[in-house]
């Protein structure tokens, strides 16, 4: 039968909270309930009965707990199959007692190694009669109700007062699913703890919270955010979150953890920035930001590095832009910018922790280490006659920062620390260099005296050579063509400083 009534239950868990209901209910159920150590206490200070693990298999708990419910008593009772009649009978001679609902709450493991513990007390929360409840009685959810969390008390109690002490396959079913989600999960996390030392090439992610997104890329495409965005963030007003968003919100905060000396202030569009700028203010550098694309800004992603003042709000508060993140916002910030009801608002908690990065492809997926490396005039080796001076080679840093966040080819031209235009995405790094420069113009900037910086080598001396005729005077570059002296010499005889980094920084 589909539907089958419980008449015993295993209770062990390590957090009490939200149990007593579920033990009261079991009792008034008149069902029978099996119990150990701590848990057993806590039922039995409850004035409910409760009968030990160990008067069942006749061995106390050993090893200081290590060993508890591991006995054919136990698991016998758990995975005897009812409709079995051999496993009937064994269960008969044997005196095992069939159990019917199992209630597991496993150590705190990834709790413990949260908060910065030994490795002795991390291995000890290591749970393994808890893990192994929980995967024999999902095994056997023909006929055990299987509780692996308790996030699942309350709807246990549902299911308790609604079916009377009766569970459906279909209730079983579903809940072995969330039994080896749990357990699944669980061992992901220890294997990821102990292969932070051996670098076990394995991929291996597990992240149970999530939320169903509006739709994906497009209205056509489904999509889902797996992760807390609560750790990060504090949404203070406006809309949910789209795909789109999250994707340039991620593009917004990794090229904004760059800056942290001067305020800064960026807009990007797509992921790449259309303006960014910092000053000795923030609100003068969001209008530097600005300046660089006034058309591009619109419907885009801002982000700054320090508090949203109310000057900062009220120079943008006639802007459409899709979400705006900061370390924090005024309340009269606030007042301004809550004016526009779907603007999403962000306080930006946390930084992007993990070092690594996964994607799909093909028939698998491809994992490589975030580019972490951000280039520093100590990395900067002079190759041209002609040397930058402290401003120019601080231009270039500014710049260089930006051509790493930006999609490849990409050249970024900057003066002082404004971005004027930056050509992305092209298929040649000339054309992203004319792109820059046309780009440039159309918003009204003198390119004399500028920088540049790209993100990979030039092939060809024809970038420095267009360059130079805008009015370019110091470029940075990895370097490393066969052809660099050719670049090199172009800069000599046409009064160019060079700087050669021996990074690449391609983002695809």
């Amino acid at each position: 039968m589909s539907q089958k009534p419980i008449s015993s239950a295993l209770i062990s868990v390590y957090y009490k909270e939200r149990l007593a209901p579920i033990v009261s209910k079991l009792n008034q159920l008149g069902i029978t309930i099996y119990s150990t150590g701590g848990t057993q206490k806590f039922i039995e200070d409850l004035g409910h009965p409760v009968l030990a693990v160990e008067e069942l298999t006749g061995y106390p708990s050993i090893l200081g707990g290590r060993v508890k419910t591991l006995h054919p008593k136990v698991f016998g009772g758990i995975l005897g199959r009812r409709d079995q009649s051999e496993d009937i009978d064994q269960l008969a001679s044997y005196s095992i007692p069939p159990i019917d609902l199992v209630i597991v709450d496993l150590y705190p493991f990834e709790e413990t190694v949260a908060s910065g513990a030994d490795d002795q007390e991390i291995v000890e929360k290591i749970d393994i009669g808890g893990i192994s409840l929980i995967r024999a009685a999902a095994k056997n959810f023909k006929d055990v109700l299987t509780i692996s969390s308790r996030d699942q008390y309350q709807s246990l109690l549902e299911l308790l007062e609604t079916g009377q002490g009766h569970s459906t396959l279909e209730e079983r079913k579903y809940y072995a699913a969330c039994a080896f989600d749990i357990s699944s999960h669980y061992d992901t996390q220890i294997f990821n703890y102990f292969n932070q030392d051996s670098g076990t090439p394995r991929l291996k992610i597990s992240e149970q919270h999530h939320q169903k997104l509006r739709y994906g890329e497009n209205p056509h495409q489904e999509g889902y955010f797996f992760g807390n965005l609560k750790d990060m963030f504090d949404q203070l007003h406006g809309k949910e979150l789209s795909y789109n968003n999250l994707v340039d919100v991620e593009a917004a905060v990794a090229l904004m953890s760059e800056f942290t000396d001067k305020p800064t202030f960026a807009i990007l569009k797509h992921t790449n920035a259309c303006g960014v700028a910092s000053a000795e203010n923030l609100t003068l550098a969001y209008e530097k930001a600005f300046e660089a694309d006034t058309i591009s800004a619109f419907g885009g992603v801002l982000v700054a590095n320090r508090e949203i003042s109310a000057d900062t709000a009220s120079a943008m508060k006639d802007l459409f832009f899709e979400v705006l993140i900061a370390p924090s916002f005024s309340e009269d910030a606030l007042e301004i910018l809550k004016q526009k009801k779907n603007r999403i608002l962000l306080v930006q908690k946390l930084s992007i922790e993990e070092h690594t990065q996964v994607k799909s492809l093909l028939n698998g997926f491809i994992l490589q280490e975030r580019d972490l490396k951000t280039d520093a005039i100590d990395d900067f080796r002079q190759v041209c006659s002609r040397q930058a001076g402290k401003q120019e080679l601080e231009s270039l840093v500014f710049a260089g920062k930006i051509a790493k966040h930006t999609k490849s080819n990409t050249i970024v031209l900057a003066k002082g620390q404004q971005l004027l235009a930056s050509g992305v995405g092209q298929t040649s790094r000339v054309d992203a260099l004319e792109q820059a420069i046309d780009k440039a113009k159309r918003f009204g900037f003198d390119l004399t005296g500028a920088v540049m910086a790209s993100d990979a080598f030039f092939p060809f001396p024809d970038c420095v050579e267009v360059a130079g005729k805008a009015g370019i005077v110091a470029v940075v570059q990895p370097g490393g063509s066969i052809r660099d002296q050719a670049s090199i010499d172009y800069c000599n005889n046409n009064n160019i400083s060079m700087s050669f980094t021996g990074v690449r920084h391609f983002k695809h």
